[in-house]
């Protein structure tokens, strides 16, 4: 089975549990810049792996422990996902609809924005920092602290009556106002409108075939949602693309993932890619002017082992060794299997 995030990366299995496999484990450690622990607090130290033991041979190894709940704390050893990191860090009260429960935007804001993001941000940081102290250091990311820090603007707003003086779903930014929102399309797919500031909402309502006089920006929201939904029923997802494009209304479809790569926009700037399975796949992003990332179609994903062997090689170990290490199980080489 491949890792669907391991695209560019090298792979090999080895069982850590094993006294051999920690012996591996070392000498991988010893060349490398950087390790993650994604383990709960205690599992690296009790295999004999965690920080002390590696940095004392490595002093410039930065060691990033991923968790959930963090180091220390209460619920440091608790289980949990997303959900429940998101839950804890005060941002999912604020996401979801009027008189409706709090709802969760998949698995994206705390794994990976307030976790793998957050994470990286930080090994970039000791990475600066180790060209001049020479020096590595531990990283304690929590998926808590890392939503919640990817959130300070929502913390931060919160004594900005204009923005958060109502309940959830009744404010600016939450689907409160008509004139920030989705509307489905009489083909029953959906534009999306940001039209926060006069200028914007101008042509908005503009382009509606309707006035500023008829449907001011403030107030009696609900019975002006309830007007545009109507006019937007009235014409097709592409036929609103021709009438908005270009515009500073504001306004752009909402499109699903598979329809991401076909848009003119993100075509146009290479956005994405389609491998040959017709997956579509982000590119590397940001864009760098003089060093620029490979193209996601250049990096495949490996199978778990796939280069088990080629990596120890590189550490020294015989053909012999590696057999051995292969027949008691330390590793495992991925096997590609004949399709019958």
């Amino acid at each position: 089975m491949s890792d669907p995030l391991g695209n560019g990366k090298r792979s090999i299995a080895l069982d850590i549990k094993n006294k051999e496999g920690q012996i591996i484990f070392k000498k991988l450690s010893d060349k490398s810049d950087v390790i993650i622990d994604p383990f709960r607090p205690g599992v690296m130290e009790r295999l004999m792996l965690g920080p002390n033991e590696l940095m004392s041979t490595n002093k410039r190894l930065i060691y990033a422990r991923l968790t959930g709940f963090g180091q220390s704390g209460p619920y440091s050893n608790m289980a949990g996902h997303d959900i429940n990191y998101l839950a804890l860090s005060g941002l999912l009260s604020l996401f979801g609809r009027a008189n409706e429960k709090p709802t969760a935007p998949v698995n994206f804001a705390a794994d990976f924005a307030g976790g793998g993001l957050i994470c990286a941000f930080g090994i970039l940081l000791s990475l600066l920092e180790r060209t001049k102290s020479g020096l590595g250091q531990v990283i304690d990311a929590s998926m808590v602290e890392g939503a919640a820090y990817v959130g300070s603007w929502l913390f931060r707003s919160q004594n900005m009556p204009f923005l958060w003086n109502n309940p959830r779903g009744e404010n600016l930014l939450d689907t409160g106002t008509h004139f920030y929102d989705t509307y489905e399309t009489k083909d029953n797919k959906f534009m999306s409108v940001g039209a926060l500031e006069p200028q914007f909402y101008e042509q908005f309502i503009q382009k509606l075939g309707l006035s500023t006089e008829e449907i001011s920006q403030y107030n009696e929201f609900e019975e002006k949602r309830s007007k545009i939904s109507t006019i937007f029923k009235s014409k097709t997802q592409a036929e609103w693309c021709d009438i908005f494009n270009g515009t500073d209304a504001c306004v752009v479809p909402v499109v699903n993932i598979n329809e991401a790569a076909l848009h003119p926009h993100n075509k146009s700037r290479q956005s994405f890619l389609v491998d040959k399975n017709n997956l579509v796949i982000p590119n590397s992003v940001p864009k760098l002017s003089r060093t620029p990332g490979k193209s996601a179609a250049v990096l495949r994903n490996p199978e778990v082992g796939k280069h088990t062997t080629e990596i120890l090689l590189e550490l020294n170990y015989s053909a012999k060794m590696i057999k051995n290490l292969l027949s008691s199980g330390i590793v495992k080489q991925f096997q590609k299997r004949a399709k019958l």
